[in-house]
């Protein structure tokens, strides 16, 4: 029995824009095979703020969304 080999997942990495913002980019495919070893395939690489982490999302899902800045200040908004 052969495994099918269309991918299952895709491949995301960290573009990062600024020290605190970033952007999810598309950087391959990947899929899981029968005896549970996942096999990632790479097409690109962002350029700059690489740091080698990938995050696999199964096709038709997102990757998870960045949590929102938060003002400098919000913490101390009644002055104490």
């Amino acid at each position: 029995m052969t495994d099918d080999k269309a991918p299952t997942h895709v491949a995301y990495a960290k573009k990062w824009l600024t020290k605190k913002q970033f952007i999810w980019l598309e950087i391959g495919k990947g899929r899981l095979d029968h005896d549970g070893i996942f096999q990632g395939f790479l097409d690109r690489l962002p350029v700059g703020g690489f740091n080698g982490y990938m995050y696999f999302a199964p096709i038709g899902a997102n990757p998870p969304e960045s949590e929102p800045e938060r003002p400098e200040n919000a913490l101390n908004e009644d002055g104490g």
